[in-house]
């Protein structure tokens, strides 16, 4: 057939065996693929709680300088990110003003 041809040889002769293979190296077993996703898996989240750490250690400095009313209320993640720009466009206000 037309779509045999177009094969690379090793690929056809790979699919004439019934050992179609994709990718590079040997097969590999069902237990290691297991280990390396769960280990993958395990990367992956620490990236993500690391990066979550980060993201909220740069959010409470944020909260440090702005201000709020109460003193003692701590602003959310979203109304931080709100009230940064408007803190930024007044104390610019101010330094023209001065």
């Amino acid at each position: 057939s037309p779509a045999r041809t177009a094969l690379a040889p090793r690929e056809a002769a790979a699919r004439r065996k019934g050992k179609a293979r994709r990718g590079r190296g040997k097969a590999r077993s069902e237990g290691l693929l297991s280990k390396q996703k769960r280990s993958r898996r395990m990367k992956a989240n620490d990236r993500e709680r690391n990066r979550m750490h980060h993201l909220n250690s740069a959010l409470d400095a944020l909260r440090n300088v702005l201000p709020t009313f109460p003193d003692d209320a701590k602003l959310t993640k979203s109304e931080t990110l709100r009230c940064a720009p408007n803190y930024i466009w007044a104390l610019t206000q101010s330094l023209r003003l001065a």
